[in-house]
């Protein structure tokens, strides 16, 4: 239900530009909690895509999915949490497009409560066409960009750097990998 909420609420808002900050108001619902009665984190990726899609909506992308029958996908995510959402407690859910390199997009979203981040989350993602993901030079192309991707922040960069040092697929029988 929240989907669909957020697919009719944001069509009726202005554009935004391709790196603009979308930022939503939210609240913890009751199926938000865990056993401890604050924000599962699982329910936290959730909402997260949420924001994806509202994001996708704004600067034109959801269009361009529909148009080229594309489709989204998250491959990769680092996610830190640092304060709790407790139940009924409202936050804002921000979500930018910081740039892009080869093969994915990186975007980042936070939820905050006031001056408070409680959590933070770097995501690669990815446009798929026929199962596959598709240059990400072609979406840009689509969405009305013709330029280069801005330089990925350093932080990102050592992220990027480090998954890919990163062993895969992981071992099955338990061990450490190499």
């Amino acid at each position: 239900m929240r989907l669909a909420s957020v697919m009719m609420t944001e069509r009726a808002k202005p554009r935004l530009a391709l790196f603009d900050t979308h930022a939503m108001a939210m609240r913890c619902l009751p199926n938000d909690l865990d056993g401890f009665f604050e924000m599962n984190n699982g329910r936290i990726l959730t909402l997260y895509d949420l924001g994806r899609f509202a994001l996708s909506v704004r600067i034109g992308l959801w269009d361009v999915l529909r148009r080229e029958g594309w489709g989204l996908v998250v491959a990769g995510a680092s996610v830190r949490y640092r304060a709790r959402i407790t139940g009924l407690q409202r936050f804002g859910l921000q979500t930018r497009l910081l740039g892009w390199d080869e093969k994915f997009f990186y975007i980042e979203q936070a939820m905050w409560r006031g001056e408070t981040c409680c959590n933070h989350a770097l995501l690669r993602t990815g446009i798929t066409k026929s199962g596959r993901l598709a240059p990400v030079a072609d979406v840009a192309r689509a969405m009305g960009h013709a330029g280069q991707s801005p330089a990925l922040p350093d932080w990102v960069a050592g992220w990027v750097g480090g998954d890919q040092a990163r062993p895969w697929p992981p071992m099955q029988d338990g061990t450490s990998s190499p």
